[in-house]
Order: C-alpha cells, then sequence, then structure tokens
C-alpha cells in the first residue's frame, strides 16, 4: 500500500512542502519522425529539443506501439499494447473496446491533480474522455491564411456563405483546389501566411503559459498536456520558417526501390500516389519540396515548445516539474519510395523521447536502451505518486532515468494493420524482425542502419530468425494478456 508523500513527511519531520508531489508538463507532437538534432539529426534546427535535452535524459531507442495516431496515443495514455485496447485504426474507440479503463490524466486528476490539455492529445474530440480526465481542455483552429480571404469573399458573394447549407458543402469541395496550401491530407504544404499565434500549435502554447501565469491550477500540482498537431499534415507553417531550409541545400538519397523486390505486399504501401508521385520515378523538386514543408513545420513547433520552457522558469516551475517531449510515431518522406505512416521501418515506429525529472535525470544524459512509449504511464504514476491500474501493461522508466545503462527491456514491439490482420515487429538493439499475414523480414540495424536488405531468407541468418520468431511469440502472447478485462 503506497502512503502519501505528506504523510511520508510528517512521519520523518520535514516540512510537507518539501515532499510535494512534482507537477507534469506532457507534450505530444503528432506524425514527428527522428529528424531533430537530439535524434542525431544534424541538418535541422531544434534548440527547444537541445535545451530540454541538456537538462534532461534523451531515449535514443524509444518505439511506437503503432505507427497511426489513434491507436498509437490509446496505447500510451491508457498503458496498454493495442491487441489489450482493441484499437486498431482510427476509427475504433476505447470506450468501446473496454468500457471504463482509465486513461492517464483521469488517473492523476482523480488522485488530486489538477488536469489540463490543449491541442491533439487523444485522436480527437469524440475520442477525448472530457471531463473524466481534464478540469480544462482547449481545441483551437488556425486562422484563415491571408491570401485565402479575398477567394472566401467572392466566393460568398455568388454561393452564399460557407458556414451552413448549400454553400459549406459548396466551399468544402472547392476549398482543396485553391492552392496547395489547402489540400489538406492530400497532402497540402508550404508557407501559411500566418504569424506563429495565429496557428493552431501558437495557441496551444500560449495556453499553456497563460495556466502557468494566472496559476489556474491553484493550489494543487498540475498535469498539463500539450498535443502539438505539427508537423502532421498539411505541412502548413509561417513563412519565416520555410526560410530555415533552402530546398537545394536538403539532403537525402535517392529512393531505393530494392525493398519492393524482398518483402511482402503486406508490407508495402501506396501512399506515394497521395503525395503525386509516379512509381519509380524520382521526382526531386517534388521531394525537395514536401522535405522543406516538414522541416519548416518542425521548427516552428519548437519554437512553440521553447516559449513553453521559458513560462516554466519565469513563473518559477522550471524545478518543480517533470517534462515529457515525445511524439506518437514516426514519419517516412520518401525513404525506399515510401511516404506517411502505418509501416514499421525504423523511420515509422522510433521516435524523439526526452524525460527531465528535477532531481532524478542527469543533465544531459543519453540512454541506448530499449523503451516503449506504453512505458510512459507506469513511469510518471512512480513519480508522482499516483495509483496506477492494476493491469498496466508498460515497465517503469524510473530506475532508466537514475541509470540510463538500467536495461528496461530486451525487444520493443511494434503492430500495424492489414487486411484485418497484423504485421508485428520486434526489435533488439542489432536486429529488426517482422511476420506479416504472408512473409517475413529481418534486418541488422547495425550494418544495415536503413533496413535496405531483408535476410529473412537467408540460410546464414537462420538460428537469428528462429530466435527472433520464438521471442515475438512470447511478446506477442504477453501483449495480449490484458484483452479481457
Amino acid at each position: 500500500m503506497r502512503i502519501c508523500n505528506c504523510l511520508i513527511a510528517i512521519l520523518v519531520g520535514l516540512p510537507a512542502i518539501a515532499m510535494a508531489r512534482p507537477n507534469v508538463l506532457f507534450i505530444v507532437c503528432d506524425d514527428l519522425n527522428t529528424h531533430v538534432s537530439t535524434s542525431g539529426y544534424s541538418d535541422i534546427k531544434t534548440p527547444a529539443f537541445d535545451q530540454l535535452a541538456a537538462a534532461g535524459l534523451t531515449y535514443r531507442r524509444a518505439y511506437c506501439q503503432y505507427p497511426v495516431c489513434g491507436p498509437s496515443r490509446a496505447s500510451f495514455l491508457y498503458g496498454l499494447y493495442p491487441q489489450s485496447t482493441g484499437v486498431l485504426n482510427n476509427r475504433i474507440e476505447i470506450r468501446e473496446t473496454r468500457p471504463g479503463t482509465p486513461s492517464l490524466p483521469q488517473r492523476f486528476k482523480e488522485s488530486g491533480y489538477w488536469t489540463g490539455a490543449v491541442g491533439k492529445v487523444f485522436h480527437n474530440l469524440e475520442f477525448d474522455p472530457g471531463e473524466l480526465a481534464w478540469h480544462r481542455n482547449e481545441r483551437f483552429s488556425n486562422d484563415e491564411m491571408p491570401f485565402v480571404t479575398p477567394i472566401r469573399e467572392n466566393f460568398e458573394a455568388e454561393n452564399g456563405s460557407i458556414e451552413r447549407g448549400r454553400g459549406r458543402r459548396a466551399w468544402r469541395e472547392f476549398y482543396p483546389t485553391i492552392a496547395k496550401q489547402t489540400r489538406g491530407q492530400q497532402p497540402g504544404y508550404g508557407p501559411s501566411g500566418l504569424r506563429d499565434e495565429q496557428h493552431k500549435d501558437g495557441r496551444n502554447a500560449r495556453q499553456i503559459i497563460t495556466w502557468l501565469q494566472e496559476k489556474e491550477f491553484g493550489d494543487k500540482p498540475f498535469f498539463m498536456a500539450c498535443g502539438i498537431h505539427k508537423p502532421h499534415v498539411p505541412f502548413l507553417a509561417p513563412d519565416k520558417y520555410f526560410d530555415l531550409y533552402p530546398q537545394e541545400e536538403l539532403k537525402f538519397q535517392p529512393a531505393s526501390l530494392k525493398f519492393w523486390e524482398q518483402v511482402s505486399e503486406y508490407a508495402q504501401t501506396k501512399r506515394y500516389g497521395g503525395f503525386g508521385f509516379e512509381f519509380g520515378v524520382e521526382n526531386d523538386k517534388l521531394r525537395r519540396e514536401y522535405m522543406q514543408a516538414y522541416h519548416a513545420c518542425i521548427s516552428f513547433v519548437d519554437a512553440q515548445i521553447g516559449l513553453i520552457f521559458d513560462a516554466l522558469k519565469q513563473t518559477g516551475h522550471w524545478d518543480d516539474t517533470i517534462v515529457v517531449l515525445v511524439s506518437d510515431h514516426g514519419y517516412s518522406l520518401g525513404e525506399k519510395f515510401m511516404w506517411g505512416k502505418v509501416m514499421l521501418f525504423e523511420n515509422c515506429a522510433r521516435v524523439p523521447l526526452i524525460i527531465r525529472v528535477p532531481g532524478k535525470t542527469t543533465p544531459g544524459a543519453v540512454s541506448e536502451e530499449l523503451v516503449e512509449l506504453v512505458d510512459l504511464f507506469p513511469t510518471l504514476a512512480e513519480l508522482c505518486d499516483v495509483e496506477p491500474p492494476a493491469d498496466l501493461q508498460g515497465i517503469s522508466l524510473v530506475g532508466n532515468l537514475e541509470d540510463p545503462d538500467e536495461t528496461v527491456r530486451k525487444y520493443a514491439y511494434t503492430v500495424v494493420s492489414r487486411r484485418r490482420q497484423l504485421g508485428k515487429a520486434i526489435r533488439t538493439k542489432r536486429w529488426r524482425y517482422t511476420q506479416w499475414p504472408v512473409g517475413e523480414e529481418l534486418y541488422d540495424l547495425e550494418r544495415d542502419p536503413t533496413e535496405e536488405t531483408n535476410l529473412a531468407d537467408r540460410t546464414t541468418h537462420a538460428n537469428i530468425l528462429t530466435k527472433m520468431r520464438t521471442a515475438l511469440k512470447q511478446v506477442e502472447e504477453s501483449a495480449q494478456a490484458a484483452r479481457e478485462k
């Protein structure tokens, strides 16, 4: 049975305030891969990530459990593997598959924390637990892009208001045809013409800052979640961030088609068509445009995160607040001629993760140990004296936060749906093994970090393949263990 910190303080004769429970700032980005400086990507500017890494612990081998927004967030916000949440696509809701299962912020709220969220934390408003989890919950929209305004005004003069009826329907059809910036998930991209504070992520950051400055949480410890929407499509950011990345200076390897010749069709996706590419044809100009926009979005959100860190310091909460900075999953930008997510490659499954725990993490520390996003719930619960649900499947990282070389787990596990079945992958520090409904993959991540050569059919790797198959079966059984609540 846990004893609250205040009681411990009384028992040992310390002032209760000295044993106060820490605050939590939980920042989750959307579709952010490891194109950040703290993950070893030197061609981008992310000073806020650098700032947090200099003060905390950076995980170099952190993996999501499903490389799509809804299933990934359900997994780490409820502390369960996707097979146990039952959330295996963006349409399934955990309240239908596991009624009554408490989320991470709900447990903090029930334990006496003030909880507030801005932006995309849970996948969408429909899936958000609302008052069960939050005292305050805000979502914002971008302002209208300046070049759209006269077009909209002319449209409304001919078709009526875009807010209702036939005018609204017609505008929804017309809007994606205006410019590349208005294409939404097709995807759209480009300079927005807006200031930082006119973007939803600018508003998200400023709302967190307001809560800190106005002490919205009162006398309670706080759990604030900041859902950063970018770099999710459309890749829109203020113009100045595009200037940081001249297209001609971007560096990447031409897309290889070798992958398509040596793996099951279950491993492949054809999202390249949605990005405007013709299969097998290297469109260097278009790829540079997308990469510039993606990187501009990253630097934009990094700047907003930096403002939040400044506010933590100015309000005196930098040293009593645990900060977690993470992405829900990664993203492919043309590698192997693949675009987007829903894949099991390193650039889709591996994510940036930095954690700072005042008084516990060593400034500038780095861990090469395997961790999973499902580990975040039990970690924060232990750090904050919050009683976790009994069926959590993650492993607390508290020991590793103190000693970055302490082993957390032998394998990291990620799944993805294919035709109502699952592709399942496990990773060691050296190997990645994937099992599809038809076909297997095995990569030596030490010698082949970009996963170009599938070794699954090599007799020279038969022993490794057998070991990885056995390990996957064991991990999969464990991941399914909490399916029945």
